[in-house]
């Protein structure tokens, strides 16, 4: 017998809905588990609102869509490696996640997916952006994607991790910056079929793809360039303003996110977990 009764309501054309009808710190029965991961590969970020969830209601709300993921540029870093918190203080001159990326790409199999909890939200400002890479890939001229079939791309997370990131300097959030740290890099195709919805999409991101395999970033980067614009036009987007209390869910496979640098004078702190993938089909 199914009980789910949620309510999905989509905040824009391609991407995005808001989830109502549904308290995610109660243990949920399979079949409005189900619904929500069904409405997350509809629409690629899924958004909660008013909901109370403390660190390990949080934790065990991640567990029913997969194994929490520990990422390893904050391991060490963070009280609990299962749990990012994001802070963003007054006169921080940057962010975390301020450029067009998806989450951990530099990693042989990157995260699923990722749960996001506004656990102190300033009174407006630090919305987050999120674009959808299958509706990109759709929009692309079929000479492009012919040229495109069979290219990968080289991911590192030299850029946003590491001594000479320097991104410890200039922020609240503090990623490994040590001697130990080592650069991780894989190779993953520009064109990617969704592991579960089959539907091709773009799989390149500003944060972490440096070039493509077989030729210098200096020849990358016009056609790496024009595929990061392209990835976040603005009919392939949402944006979501946060609440206290409010949740993103994003599929991370499918989509690129942006979280924008204009809380001005307010203290902003989030809570993630991130939810370990698997090997595309």
């Amino acid at each position: 017998m199914r009980n789910s009764q949620i309510e999905v309501r989509p905040i824009a054309g391609t991407i995005g809905a808001e989830i109502h009808n549904v308290d995610v710190s109660q243990e949920l029965d399979e079949a409005t588990i189900g619904d929500i991961r069904k409405a997350l590969l509809d629409h690629c970020v899924i958004f909660f609102r008013d909901q109370k969830l403390d660190a390990e209601r949080h934790k065990a709300f991640t567990r029913r869509f997969g194994k929490i993921f520990i990422h390893p540029n904050y391991k060490g870093m963070q009280a609990d490696a299962e749990i990012i918190t994001i802070t963003r203080e007054p006169g921080d001159k940057k962010i975390v996640g301020e450029d067009w990326h998806a989450d951990t790409t530099m990693m042989p199999e990157p995260p699923m997916g990722a749960i996001l909890y506004g656990v102190e939200v300033p009174p407006f400002g630090g919305d987050t952006l999120f674009a959808n890479q299958a509706q990109a890939y759709e929009a692309l001229s079929e000479g492009m994607k012919k040229m495109l079939a069979g290219v990968k791309a080289i991911h590192s997370d030299r850029k946003v991790a590491g001594p000479a990131a320097n991104r410890n300097a200039f922020r609240a959030t503090k990623v490994r910056e040590d001697a130990d740290w080592h650069e991780t890099v894989s190779v993953h195709p520009v064109v990617v079929a969704h592991p579960e919805t089959g539907r091709k999409q773009l799989f390149v991101n500003a944060s972490y793809t440096v070039g493509f395999e077989g030729m210098t970033e200096e020849e990358s980067k016009p056609l790496l360039d024009y595929l990061l614009d392209h990835g976040h036009r603005p009919e392939f987007t949402c944006r979501f303003r946060w609440d206290t209390g409010s949740i993103a869910f994003w599929d991370n496979r499918v989509c690129k996110h942006l979280a924008i640098h204009d809380a001005g004078p307010f203290r902003r702190v989030m809570r993630r977990t991130q939810i370990a993938g698997g090997p595309w089909g």
